[in-house]
């Protein structure tokens, strides 16, 4: 991680530096559009950085800064190091809101900067003619290429933090945690489609850029409260839903499957001695099992089943649309895929560990001969569970056919 970190660094400042030198004058509208971006930014900056605050403080790897909608029109518009200078306006009054680590910082700016030099390049060579003189007739192609510019300008971004996290900056290395979310990447695009209406507002229209700076504190409240309803349904060990989010899915998937007179199966999945691996090599040892377990279940699930953290060591999953054959195969291919799992985490003691051959219990309830309801479900899969664990464990068992009672 530290070799990439350092040898990055040492690619983009040869990068910026031929830039610099390469780059054309500096005439007053640069410096108009410049002293334009610099305040809204600033603005917007100041206005949200309570809730950036809060947003950052939540996540623990990937996070979307929305004052990327002033970068990206600086890096289109601006000679390369005019956009440097916005970066640095940008970027120390973000270090003073978030007080992250110099490293990241230092990293996650040169990034910034390579990539605006990437996106200056490409509008230079593909769109820059044309959006001086937009008309109606062009303004449809000159939006795709902003857009496909501004796609290569996150793309870059996302793949050099990702390799970075992916080498070891994050503690769990999982596809989202390294990529962003889906919410994270659709948060991107919005930032990347807004900073292209600036671009065309800057060059056209000018004073009607002050309307995004708007839009944007909205935008970074309407990301905090998105945020604080995905923390309230997701479970923060594993990033995959609690029980009040898996409930909730669920409850919407039965429904559906009454009204198409669908199958369903719910397998709740239950991981055998976990409280050894606990005692033997720590919590923190437990963690990672929990964290790779959801993410091989993730990793070898349909997207439309859903995946859940029961409590504990337990988890579930509702399958749609299979019957009692198809549950069966799914079952055993979780039981073998946690079986084979190569878990690298650590000891008491803060050593390399390496734990396997970990199984689990899985039982399984089917939609209709063991009940309609997602309690009745669970209240089967539970009986199939603990069906398994008495019959030795690493094993799929199915629910009686006569549902249970409801508990009141």
């Amino acid at each position: 991680m530290i070799v990439f970190l350092l040898s990055w660094e040492a690619l983009a400042v040869g990068l910026l530096t031929l830039g610099i030198v390469t780059g054309g004058p500096t005439t007053a509208l640069d410096w108009g559009r410049f002293g334009i971006l610099a305040v809204c930014a600033t603005v917007h900056i100041q206005l949200t950085r309570r809730q950036e605050e809060r947003r950052r403080n939540r996540v623990t790897a990937v996070h979307i800064d929305l004052s990327g909608i002033w970068v990206f029109p600086g890096a289109l518009l601006l000679p390369i190091h005019l956009t440097l200078l916005l970066i640095v306006i940008v970027r120390v009054q973000r270090w003073f809101n978030s007080r992250r680590p110099p490293h990241k910082f230092v990293f996650t700016s040169f990034t910034h900067a390579v990539s605006a030099l990437a996106a200056h390049q490409l509008y230079q060579t593909f769109a820059s003619a044309e959006l001086e003189n937009l008309t109606p007739g062009n303004s449809l192609k000159l939006f795709g290429v902003l857009m496909l510019v501004g796609f290569c300008y996150a793309a870059l971004q996302a793949i050099v933090i990702g390799s970075l996290l992916a080498l070891g900056g994050t503690s769990a290395p999982t596809l989202s945690n390294v990529l962003g979310t889906k919410d994270d990447n659709l948060l991107e695009l919005s930032t990347i489609g807004l900073g292209t209406i600036a671009t065309i507002l800057l060059v056209n229209f000018p004073p009607a850029i002050v309307i995004l700076v708007l839009i944007t504190v909205l935008g970074n409240r309407l990301a905090e409260i998105n945020q604080l309803q995905s923390e309230a349904r997701t479970d923060p060990k594993t990033g995959i839903f609690n029980v009040r989010g898996w409930s909730e899915s669920a409850d919407r998937a039965l429904a559906r499957a009454a009204r198409g007179n669908e199958m369903v199966a719910l397998l709740m999945i239950d991981l055998d001695h976990f409280k050894w691996v606990n005692d033997t090599y720590g919590h923190p040892a437990g963690d990672d099992v929990l964290r790779t377990v959801a993410q091989t279940l993730d990793d070898i699930t349909r997207p439309r089943d859903i995946i859940g953290r029961f409590g504990g060591e337990e988890f579930l999953i509702l399958l749609p649309d299979v019957d009692q054959t198809a549950a069966k195969v799914a079952a055993e291919r979780i039981r073998l895929a946690i079986a084979d799992q190569q878990i690298v985490t650590t000891d008491k003691r803060g050593g390399r560990a390496r734990i396997t051959g970990r199984t689990t219990s899985i039982g399984v309830a089917l939609l209709g001969p063991n009940g309609s309801t997602v309690e009745q479900l669970l209240h089967a899969a539970d009986a199939a569970v603990y069906a398994a664990k008495e019959g030795g464990r690493n094993q799929v068992r199915f629910a009686d056919a006569d549902p249970p009672p409801r508990v009141a």
